[in-house]
């Protein structure tokens, strides 16, 4: 039964149906998202049970237009559950997901939709379809055979039920990673333990202990090994006790420890894999991405690994000098980033706690990352404080064309919170959709710690990057112009989901973008012209570093994923030591970006077997960075070819094929090797 009052029930009155925040409900979820189901449920019935022949429009069509109450409160839910989360929500999730899961392999797996889908396929080339729709068919159809559409009976069962405990076992690795990640936050009760960090970061591990109605200060754990205090606390034994404690997540027993469910998400996954008929979990997702296979994938990672390590020994030698003139310890992977700013300080004369003071949140989001935007596509911001959203940190814009005409909703809720998952993402409220007659409603959370009511929010260079980063895909989704909802802006493959993201990246250097926001936020003045020379002089610095923590992350996802049914993996700790081993990744002071135990992206985030994905499109990133530098870069005229060709057809075309028509030619990877550093 449902009620009148669920705000979900109907389509949301207010502007681009952005949903009813201020009406919302725990217990309207689970009644929207249950009646959901059920209404789905009878509309794909009516498809697979038409015994009219099947058509595009009685058939795909139709199945795009099915299932719109789920439309209306999924993403909302979703987007609770991982910015805002409680015991109540928690508890839904884990309860639903497991029906969700059932629910989707209840019409992906149906013998009766399938048979009309492939029908269609077998007979595409006589149906007269447009682009947009004969590739919405390719893809349907491979998405099919590839989710098991094609097995038998039995095997369709036995998928079904692994598809239900997995979505229940990565929904708990989620949850058991937050509550860890929560009650590992340092707490410091000695003024003279924060040696090192500055004003802003004091007033945030201030705020975070009052929050928690904890005396002094508390510095909370953002999702990476790498923890951003580690760059500036003076004190070894804290900067250890930081380290060990991010290094800690989901290893140390007890109730929150990850490691016995990410062995069977691994093992699932691998009989998941073998069922469909592939040797791994990782020959089955790439099968459906632009790799194709995991051979690609491996090649890459070979290439940029062992350059990274080169990069990483010259680094470790000037740190470990670094260290010798200051009669420090031998250098540790906890005093990695510190030294790393000492003898960036020395070499480029570049402190990065120097820039803070320039990098004030308002001013770097409407001057910085706004005002790129409308220097390349036009578009303009304002702000709607009368709108609500989904906690009050959310802050609501409205997006416009040069001409006035509607873009779509831009929501950023930037701070970090117990309530909200570690890392930064984006996504799609409300899909832009031709069919539904709906404009997008996008939202970017980050993690930014909040500093006292009196205080401003002051940036890190790292920080400023994610947001430009972040902006990227809430462009790709508030620019896509496409006909059918499933096309709908960042519903690409997932190995090309990153590119808009990387482009979008190039601007926060950029002189035209950087003189607008880099202004102190006390003075008023302009970041001073040496410090500009030394950013981006510096651009590059640390990059071995940086390449390799990630490349091991990458690495030991494919490892994890290349394991077979029949690979017995008990001790999570010495598997992740002989992959990296494997790999050519393992340094002592290089920790992989993330770790099973807190490797979210991977055990519950949907990227599992792809987090290669960033350095895979990256590969086109950077080769349309260098297009855009060889045209001049933040013009009208670029902009709009970018925005035509790569960002409004979202997933209508063939990504590969759209950048090739964009570029003229294939992307290089030596650009990627150039904007890394990793060329001799």
């Amino acid at each position: 039964m449902t009620t009148p009052s669920n705000p979900f029930l109907e389509p949301s009155p207010l502007p681009y149906r952005l949903p009813l925040f201020g009406l919302v409900r725990t217990e309207h979820y689970r009644e929207a998202i249950v009646a959901g189901m059920a209404e789905q449920r009878a509309e794909v019935e009516a498809i697979a049970a038409d015994p009219t022949a099947p058509t595009f429009e009685n058939t795909l069509v139709a199945l795009e237009r099915s299932g719109s109450l789920l439309r209306r409160v999924l993403p909302v839910f979703e987007n609770a559950s991982s910015s805002d989360a409680n015991e109540a929500i928690d508890a839904l999730d884990a309860e639903l997901a497991p029906r969700l899961s059932a629910h989707r392999d209840a019409i992906r797996l149906d013998p009766r939709l399938f048979a009309r889908i492939d029908a269609l396929h077998e007979a595409r080339d006589q149906l007269g379809l447009e682009p947009d729709q004969a590739y919405l068919l390719e893809r349907v159809h491979r998405e099919a055979v590839l989710a098991g559409a094609a097995l038998g009976a039995e095997d369709r069962a036995r998928l079904a039920a692994l598809n239900e405990r997995l979505s229940s076992l990565t929904t708990a690795f989620q949850q058991h990673l937050l509550a860890d990640t929560n009650d590992l936050a340092l707490h410091l009760t000695d003024e003279a333990e924060l040696a090192g960090l500055d004003g802003g970061a004091r007033s945030a591990a201030r705020e975070a202990a009052r929050s928690r109605g904890l005396p002094g200060w508390l510095i909370t754990l953002v999702l990476p090994t790498g923890q951003p205090a580690l760059a500036s606390l003076e004190r070894p034994d804290v900067r250890d006790r930081l380290f060990a404690a991010s290094r800690a997540r989901g290893c140390r027993g007890g109730a929150h420890d990850t490691r016995s469910t990410l062995l069977e998400i691994v093992r699932l996954r691998a009989e998941r894999a073998r069922l469909l008929g592939f040797a791994d979990h990782a020959s089955a997702i790439t099968a459906g991405e632009t790799a194709g296979a995991p051979g690609p994938v491996a090649a890459l990672l070979a290439k940029l690994a062992a350059p990274a390590m080169r990069n990483v020994a010259r680094e470790q030698a000037e740190l470990a000098a670094r260290a010798a003139r200051n009669e420090e310890r031998e250098p540790t992977a906890s005093d990695w980033a510190r030294l790393t700013e000492q003898v960036r300080a020395e070499r480029h004369h570049l402190d990065l706690r120097d820039i803070r003071p320039y990098l004030e949140l308002d001013r770097v989001l409407e001057r910085g990352v706004f005002h790129a935007a409308t220097l390349l596509y036009g578009l303009r911001f304002e702000e709607r404080p009368e709108l609500v959203g989904h906690h009050p940190d959310a802050r609501i814009f409205e997006v416009f064309e040069e001409d006035g005409r509607p873009v779509g909703l831009y929501l950023l809720d930037a701070y970090t919170r117990d309530s909200k998952r570690g890392g930064a993402w984006m996504s799609s409220l409300v899909e832009q959709s031709d069919l539904d007659g709906t404009l997008p409603v996008v939202v970017n959370n980050l993690n930014i710690p909040k500093p006292a009511a009196d205080e401003p929010t002051l940036l890190t260079f790292d920080e400023t990057e994610t947001l430009f980063h972040e902006f990227g895909h809430a462009l790709h989704g508030l620019l896509a112009r496409v006909r059918y909802p499933s096309q709908a802006g960042t519903n690409v493959y997932r190995d090309f989901v990153e590119f808009p993201s990387q482009v979008n990246e190039l601007w926060m250097l950029r002189p035209e973008i950087l003189e607008g926001y880099a202004v102190h936020h006390r003075t008023g003045e302009q970041m001073p012209q040496h410090l500009v020379d030394r950013l981006v002089a510096a651009r590059g610095f640390n990059a071995g570093f940086g390449t390799a923590e990630y490349l091991a992350a990458a690495a030991l996802d494919q490892a994890w994923h290349r394991l077979t049914p029949h690979d017995e993996v008990d001790d999570v700790a010495a598997f992740e030591r002989e992959a990296l081993a494997a790999a050519g990744l393992d340094h002592p002071l290089v920790p992989p970006r993330y770790s099973s135990t807190y490797f979210a992206h991977v055990f519950a985030g949907g990227y599992d077997a792809g987090y290669y994905s960033y350095v895979w499109s990256e590969v086109p990133g950077a080769d349309a960075v260098e297009w855009f530098e060889e045209h001049g870069g933040a013009t009208r005229e670029n902009g709009e070819r970018f925005r035509r060709m790569l960002l409004e057809p979202g997933g209508s075309v063939d990504p590969l094929e759209a950048y090739r028509a964009f570029r003229g030619r294939d992307a290089d990877v030596g650009a990627l090797l150039r904007s890394r550093g990793l060329v001799e």
